[in-house]
């Protein structure tokens, strides 16, 4: 179907774009240069800039004097600046042909009462309307737009082409899983790192650079277990116990679902992000990130378990509930619905393989011992909303393993 637009709206959509290119070129002539910058935010410790900055004196430095050093050193610049401003490819990295400019991303502000009680009616429904023109070039074209599952945005495959989110594998998987049940996730919601404010991805950040981790590597189980023993001693000042180290190993086995070996930067990056979001926020602060499609796909997961018995259900089909918002699609499978349960098959000398029976063992025990506990819809959401957030992104990996 063609696209449907007035000669007046083409006028307004071209003096918006040309408003926009005018706008950003006066903003390139009139920043300050880089000394002025330092000078002017000489106190900005403890900020993202901070960071940035100390790896580029770090550049700088005479010994660093090599080619290959200094060369090395840049594109860890390049790639600490893209973790700051929450981007993830650079313009630069391909061709601008026939390319949209990227979008660029402003992280939330807490506000002042985000951690009092939040009410979420159960009985009250919510009618979730998607947008109906395309969130990119602003156009209508009927049934060609994919929406997310996530927000009310909708989306030209083309236009996710032209802003280089999408290539071609992934054009495939929004066009057979945007209009399913499983759903796609837009560049905004598949990026739970956009979800921390300034002040949270500092504190990463600095993580980050005192555990030696460099933005947009991946990470080998041994690395993985080593980088969670620093976090852990860091902050604790003492060292993981077993069982801990076992819940680490487990985690690792859910980010590499492929069993490569590997986690890929954009998975260990989500999954800290989101570890550092429970960390951080109370539940109640939680809460209010849920969109309303979120909210709605709670209320059709509470609603049957809690028919016959008064609004409450169990606490065994609370934990449940937590696995099944990880619906992931599956490229060699038809099925959409996965639990976590089955990430994917685990090699019998992997130390994730070994650890993973004897947790399974140690949770049955504990949930023989422990005593039936009814849980009402509140409770339910917040006991549920750190992995509704952590089910967000498009990838396979499971961000945020539920316990048991």
């Amino acid at each position: 179907m063609g696209v449907l637009m007035s000669r007046r709206q083409t006028v307004e959509q071209v003096q918006k774009v040309s408003l926009a290119v005018s706008a950003f070129k006066d903003g390139l002539r009139e920043r300050p240069s880089g000394k002025r910058k330092t000078e002017a935010w000489g106190g900005r410790r403890g900020t993202l800039e901070h960071v940035v900055q100390e790896v580029q004196e770090e550049e700088e430095r005479p010994e660093a004097a090599g080619p290959s050093q200094r060369e090395e050193s840049h594109t860890n610049r390049a790639a600490w600046e893209r973790l700051r401003d929450g981007r993830g490819v650079e313009p630069e990295e391909f061709d601008r042909a026939n390319r949209f400019t990227p979008p660029a991303f402003v992280r939330p502000t807490r506000q002042l009462h985000d951690e009092e009680p939040l009410e979420i009616s159960l009985e009250q429904r919510e009618q979730v309307v998607s947008d109906e023109m395309c969130e990119i070039c602003e156009v209508w074209t009927a049934e060609s737009l994919f929406p997310c599952r996530v927000c009310t945005r909708v989306y030209h495959d083309g236009c996710l082409r032209r802003m280089g989110y999408l290539h071609s594998g992934g054009a495939r998987e929004v066009t057979e899983t945007a209009h399913t049940e499983t759903g796609w996730s837009c560049y905004y919601c598949d990026n739970l790192n956009l979800l921390l404010t300034d002040e949270e991805m500092y504190s990463l950040m600095e993580t980050f650079q005192q555990c030696k981790i460099i933005p947009e590597t991946c990470l080998t189980l041994d690395s993985f277990l080593h980088y969670k023993h620093l976090v852990h001693k860091r902050h604790l000042e003492r060292p993981m116990s077993e069982e801990q180290e076992e819940q680490a190993a487990l985690q690792f086995s859910a980010l590499d679902p492929d069993k490569k070996g590997h986690v890929e930067w954009p998975d260990f990056l989500s999954h800290e992000s989101i570890a550092l979001l429970q960390k951080l926020r109370p539940q109640n602060s939680l809460l209010r990130l849920l969109t309303a499609k979120e909210r709605e796909r709670a209320r059709t997961t509470f609603l049957p378990l809690s028919q016959d018995s008064n609004g409450l259900i169990s606490e065994g089909e609370c934990r449940k509930a937590q696995h099944t918002w990880f619906r992931k699609h599956q490229k060699e499978t038809p099925s959409c619905n996965v639990s976590i349960s089955h990430v994917g098959p685990m090699s019998e000398s992997s130390p994730a393989s070994s650890s993973s029976s004897k947790s399974q063992e140690k949770t049955l025990l504990a949930t023989e011992q422990e005593e039936p506990r009814p849980v009402d819809w509140q409770t339910f959401l917040k006991e549920n909303v750190i992995y509704i957030l952590a089910a967000r992104p498009n990838s396979a990996a499971i961000h945020l393993k539920p316990l048991a």
